[in-house]
């Protein structure tokens, strides 16, 4: 599995015209899901990015995590970061996993997220999506389980 994560001052996920997930501070993760990903790669992407160090602690250090600072979660189920762009000029999608089973362990991170952290929000998969963020810093991060 994969994670871009962006340390946010504010985002919103918005599908039909609704806004159907919003945090404040935190981070926004937009997840992809490779062919042999499993349950166990979604545990360790997820123990990864509420532990990664990416905010500041009052020496200006990026040493605290979401976790720390009790910053909102917005995960965005993402397709094409899972795309083979090593070639040509357009994207293969050869390593990404099929739907149903992007689907099945999409959900699965969200359901261990909430149970893990609080506040998490989410897209909706497989839907027409517009995500709007401020990125802090900027600071985005390739985070791989």
């Amino acid at each position: 599995m994969i994670a871009l994560i962006q340390r946010v001052t504010n985002a919103n996920v918005v599908v039909d015209a609704q806004v159907v997930g919003q945090i404040n501070q935190g981070i926004v993760a937009l997840i992809g899901v490779e062919k042999d990903d499993q349950k166990s790669n979604a545990d360790r992407l997820l123990e990864r990015l509420l532990g990664y160090r990416i905010f500041s602690d009052e020496s200006d250090k990026m040493n605290l995590s979401i976790s720390d600072v009790g910053g909102g979660l917005l995960l965005v189920p993402q397709f094409t970061l899972a795309a083979d762009t090593r070639k040509g000029k357009r994207p293969s999608f050869s390593t990404a996993a099929p739907p149903e089973i992007s689907k099945a362990l999409f959900d699965y991170f969200l359901s261990q997220a909430q149970l893990q952290h609080s506040p998490v929000e989410s897209g909706i998969f497989g839907a027409d999506m517009q995500v709007s963020l401020c990125n802090d810093g900027p600071v985005t991060f390739w985070l791989t389980a």
